[in-house]
């Protein structure tokens, strides 16, 4: 007979560990490592082979034609676009979230949607009561949608509801509530959010029940729970954005069906989440007459432009004084790097001045094609000379001071035409801009003399 040994495991990244310890050796996190008894196979049972006693599997060859997944959609046509075209029957969904961001409010609105179409929908909360969920609803102008509420934590209980009349969709909230009485621990631990998102991921593909689970999000932004999570479901969402801004992203982490390229864009409003075809007017100031230390950046959100205004402030100080570095929605480092190139390769000094970065509505930028729209605000912001208001700037600035090309820039130049922009500061050798006039830049110092007038 198997005998039992006490094993512990991280509650935070899911190692497993021999003995207890205050502080995780994996994650370096303090105080996650909880008790769980593990069944050890005999002697005999881990040196026996595995290569018969088995049954044999069909193959199929690569080239064999199959169909392409069937897909419903929801009717919100921006979160259609992040998961790729529509909700597969049968998949896996792990959306996650800061709290308060509006996780449960999008997904009520997708399952009422659906639900209006004749799909049937089942929306379970661990968090809330049913009557809590109900007045959520009436709030959004839903409360006449036929989406079936429960409240309830035990995976037995909820797949003995659905297993009779399976839905086309089943919405839990979250999985760090649900339990399994398989396993021992209370429910958020790593072995039953484990077992549990096993179990209901078993029946979305038994019986072609989309299953959406909604993750909590730990400090750093990442889902709590142990990683094998992401890695069983077939499409992680990330629904992004600051509670002080009115704006949401729902951004695809991981998609089996589709493409990690596209994002969904909302605004919070006091009806609900709404839809922004237009992200472009969240992010640009409309004013009637050029402001130094301001720049347009045509951003790109996997095949959607997305203009954002980049705003510098540069402040002289007293000599003596340490001056400040400051960036909102940029990259502290990357902007320490342009500095560096303004002052050594242009002659430019900023060791007396203060320097604030913030890129406007409170997006976030990563894509390196900023850097040219990044030193346009901040040679504006020092010299006091606007950057002509009906311009787009975007390139890549190399630490030589070279401008070096960037990704989809027709597509980019194309957008910005459309949104009414007519001119566009761009690296050497771009092509693609019909509908726009182009001033082309081989290097940083040429950016100056434009701006300075010389």
């Amino acid at each position: 007979m198997a005998k039992l040994k006490v094993r512990y495991i991280c509650q935070a990244c899911g190692s497993v560990s021999g003995r207890w310890q205050g502080q995780c050796a994996d994650c370096a996190e303090w105080n996650t490592l909880v008790q769980e008894a593990a069944e050890v196979s005999s002697i005999f049972a881990a040196k026996h082979h595995l290569r018969g006693g088995g049954r044999t599997i069909a193959l199929v060859g690569l080239d064999c034609e199959i169909a392409l997944p069937k897909r419903f959609a929801t009717g919100i046509a921006e979160f259609d676009r992040a998961i790729g075209g529509g909700i597969v029957p049968g998949s896996a969904m792990l959306v996650g979230g800061d709290p308060g961001i509006g996780k449960s409010t999008l997904l009520l609105q997708v399952g009422a949607r659906l639900a209006e179409r004749g799909q049937g929908v089942v929306y379970v909360s661990g968090e809330e009561s049913a009557e809590q969920i109900r007045l959520r609803a009436v709030r959004l102008g839903l409360g006449k949608a036929p989406v079936q509420l429960a409240a309830a934590t035990s995976v037995r209980d909820i797949l003995t509801t659905v297993e009779a009349d399976p839905p086309a969709l089943l919405v839990i909230d979250s999985i760090q509530t649900m339990h399994s009485d398989l396993i021992e621990g209370a429910p958020g631990t790593v072995s039953q959010v484990r077992a549990s998102a096993q179990e209901l991921v078993r029946f979305a593909k038994e019986q072609g029940t989309a299953v959406v689970l909604v993750g909590h999000v730990t400090k750093d932004g990442s889902i709590a729970g142990p990683r094998v999570l992401e890695h069983m479901v077939d499409t992680v969402l990330s629904f992004e954005g600051e509670r002080s801004h009115q704006y949401r992203i729902l951004r695809a982490m991981k998609n089996r069906f589709g493409g990690t390229d596209e994002i969904g864009v909302f605004a919070m409003e006091e009806a609900g989440l709404s839809q922004v075809p237009d992200p472009s007017a969240l992010f640009l100031t409309q004013r009637t007459e050029p402001v130094s230390g301001t720049s347009v950046f045509p951003a790109l959100e996997g095949t959607r432009p997305v203009l954002v205004e980049i705003q510098a402030l540069t402040v002289r100080l007293a000599s003596g004084a340490t001056p400040r570095r400051a960036a909102v929605g940029w990259d502290s480092g990357r902007l320490a790097m342009i500095l560096a190139v303004l002052e050594a390769r242009c002659g430019l000094s900023f060791a007396t001045a203060e320097v604030y970065l913030n890129v406007a509505g409170g997006y976030k930028l990563s894509d390196p094609a900023a850097d040219l729209a990044v030193a346009a605000a901040l040679i504006s912001s020092l010299a006091e000379r606007p950057v002509p208001s009906e311009c787009v700037v975007l390139g890549e600035i190399a630490l030589s001071g070279e401008v070096r090309a960037v990704a989809h820039a027709p597509l980019r130049l194309k957008e910005s035409a459309k949104l009414g922009f007519e001119t566009a500061w761009v690296p050497r050798g771009v092509k693609g801009g019909d509908g726009i006039a182009l001033a082309e830049f081989g290097n940083l110092r040429e950016l100056v003399d434009q701006i300075l007038g010389r």
